[in-house]
């Protein structure tokens, strides 16, 4: 089975903190409907001075996702390196991955959620 990881803004539109968790929400039902195998969410890391609430909250809701057994994992974009043992053990699976524009780059205005 090949990678299918789709992009997802979630801070487009500046939503508030309930507004963003539920569109995670719905976007990850429809990701797992739709058999993709991760999902790349831009949330922002808070350089406006409101995206750092609306990363924390999103990263804890995710966090929370991944202990309930509803996705496989997630990967903070600051993690999102090959030093990182979780994010190695996706790329050895999925060797695209290595072409994503943020790998490596340490950004901590995204998420990859692992479905």
């Amino acid at each position: 089975m090949g990678l299918t990881m789709r992009l997802v803004n979630i801070e487009e539109g500046s939503p508030s903190i309930p507004q963003a968790l539920a569109r995670l929400i719905q976007e990850v039902r429809y990701a797992q409907a739709s058999k993709t195998t991760a999902l790349k969410v831009i949330h922002g890391y808070g350089s406006s001075g409101a995206g750092g609430d609306l990363r924390i909250a999103l990263q804890s809701a995710v966090q929370q996702m991944s202990q309930r057994g509803e996705i496989r994992g997630c990967i903070y974009g600051e993690n999102w390196r090959r030093s990182d043992a979780t994010t190695w053990d996706l790329v050895k699976r999925f060797p695209a991955l290595k072409n994503d524009k943020d790998f490596e780059r340490g950004n901590r205005g995204i998420t990859i959620i692992v479905l």
